[in-house]
């Protein structure tokens, strides 16, 4: 049964930062792709960023340059570090992968399996 559960999210100040995580049950990234998604009230769930299967990140032109997504294979993880945080990053976070597949998308769909999500309030 996998599993994805997030944590780390809460209210910031603007110009603050977090750092959120994702943890895996009954399941490894390997060589996946595995990203975080956000969604804000009355919007769509946007990719923030992602870790493909080569390992190599890519993020949404929105939080570039303040954004590092990471593995953390000990850990059996993913982390957000988001820095800088305007009221436009408030959002519900999820973390999510595309199990078996390594290359990634911006769509929503083509990742199966999501965890619940951690929400982050900026103000």
């Amino acid at each position: 049964h996998v599993q994805l559960v997030e944590s780390g999210g809460g209210s910031v100040q603007a110009g603050g930062s977090l750092r959120l995580s994702c943890v895996f049950f009954g399941y490894t990234p390997a060589r996946d792709c595995i990203a975080w998604f956000r969604e804000a009230p009355g919007q769509e769930r946007e990719r923030v960023g992602h870790i493909d299967g080569d390992g190599i990140a890519g993020y949404a032109d929105a939080v570039k340059g303040r954004c590092t997504i990471a593995k953390d294979i000990a850990k059996n993880s993913m982390v957000l570090q988001l820095n800088n945080l305007q009221p436009e990053d408030s959002a519900m976070y999820y973390c999510a992968v595309r199990s078996g597949i390594g290359w990634c998308t911006t769509v929503q769909r083509d990742y199966n399996y999501w965890g619940q999500g951690t929400q982050v309030t900026v103000s």
